[in-house]
């Protein structure tokens, strides 16, 4: 395992992977989801593109796939909410690159744009799809060689799905955040807008405190801070997301294999859930949330499994589902994304063994049976996972 290129993986995941719709007839009945998986082994980096079984949850990878990424170790991604473009952040090019997506769900590289710090790490985008929030590792000055705070860059998106000039902090760029941030997400609502990062201060035994940066947005993208600025979050966040009633936020923590959960409050303010956090398996390093609003999963790299709760839906408490509530994967889950056009099939990027794991929801339960002829083969060293709902299949989030 090169755990160097691992540990630049592990930063990006981010578990803003939001559903999205696509508004063409459906051309193959049996197809539901195209599902995007990106890899990071070859150079330039690739995206894999499978069609969604309605009837199995199977695989089957689209002619042309994989594509080229644009740009070298790709390690997030995020579909706009209209299913019309994918957006991919190249960490060892500090790029972000606009790829429009087919009826067919092939990809057509557009446009690039650089980001103004170094080694992009994660990337959401609202619900309107008018903002992309990207993650640098390092602001503008800092490199691995010479390591400092991050920063959260915020694109304005086209009506055509391109990316203007980052909203202006002042006379930077971006908005910054602590040491080595690896996630971020976005209310529903696009009110309030979250970073996970490793923080900045340290306890009195020297271990280094996590924490979630807490943002407001404007109308035109603009980003204030929330009363401090920052809740505390464990101690090593790998990966944050919220529910699609914007009630509740979700944050990882690989160092103490912990789930920390929030209630969002007045002005976007976060509030630790009572009896949290809530225990995972070892190195959880991903988490999503189904398109209900009901169940969680959790990705554990180092323990090859998925963590699964049911959400408590009158205060968001997370609880194990039915059974041992762990389910396993293949060699090393990096991302982990809930299939957004019925909810029912739940995938893994295997970055050890270039495999996707894929699983079956049980609507009721919350809990995961193998699918048929899973895994599938992935390209090398694939990273995380993004998907669109293909055809009029589309489920509502809960009120």
């Amino acid at each position: 395992m090169k755990l160097r290129k691992f540990g630049q993986v592990l930063l990006a995941i981010a578990v803003s992977l939001g559903s999205s719709f696509l508004i063409t007839a459906c051309g193959n009945t049996h197809t539901i989801d195209f599902l995007y998986i990106t890899s990071s082994k070859n150079n330039p980096g690739q995206v894999a593109v499978y069609k969604v079984d309605s009837g199995s949850g199977a695989l089957i990878q689209i002619p042309q796939s994989p594509y080229p990424s644009g740009g070298r170790n790709p390690v997030a991604e995020v579909t706009s909410p209209n299913a019309k473009n994918l957006y991919v952040i190249n960490r060892d090019d500090n790029t972000v690159v606009q790829f429009a997506i087919g009826t067919d769900g092939k990809l057509y590289p557009l446009h690039t744009v650089n980001t103004p710090g170094g080694f992009p790490v994660a990337v959401a985008i609202n619900a309107a799809g008018t903002f992309l929030y990207v993650v640098d590792t390092y602001q503008s000055g800092f490199t691995d060689a010479t390591p400092g705070s991050g920063a959260v860059v915020v694109y304005p998106v086209a009506k055509d799905g391109s990316l203007g000039t980052a909203v202006a902090n002042g006379n930077l760029a971006y908005f910054p955040v602590g040491v080595a941030p690896a996630g971020v997400t976005v209310l529903p609502d696009g009110s309030s807008v979250y970073v996970a990062t490793k923080g900045g201060t340290t306890k009195a035994d020297g271990v280094q405190l996590g924490r979630v940066y807490t943002f407001n947005s404007s109308s035109g993208g603009s980003l204030t801070a929330i009363g401090t600025g920052f809740v505390a979050a464990g101690v090593a966040p790998t990966a944050i997301a919220s529910d699609p009633t914007g009630r509740f936020v979700y944050a990882t923590d690989g160092s103490a294999n912990q789930l920390i959960g929030y209630s969002v409050t007045s002005g976007g303010m976060l509030t630790p859930m009572i009896n949290g956090p809530f225990k995972t398996d070892l190195f959880p390093v991903s988490v999503t949330i189904d398109p209900r609003g009901f169940y969680i999963y959790v990705a554990n790299f180092n323990a090859n499994t998925l963590s699964a709760y049911a959400i408590d839906q009158s205060n968001g408490t997370p609880s194990q589902v039915a059974g041992s509530g762990t389910f396993g994967t293949r060699t090393g889950p990096t991302c982990v994304i809930v299939e957004p056009s019925l909810g029912r099939y739940v995938y893994t990027s295997n970055f050890l063994d270039n495999t996707i794991t894929a699983l079956q929801l049980n609507p009721h339960t919350g809990g995961l049976i193998g699918v048929q002829n899973s895994p599938f083969a992935a390209p090398g060293q694939p990273t995380c996972a993004a998907a669109i709902a293909h055809g009029n299949h589309s489920l509502q989030a809960v009120p």
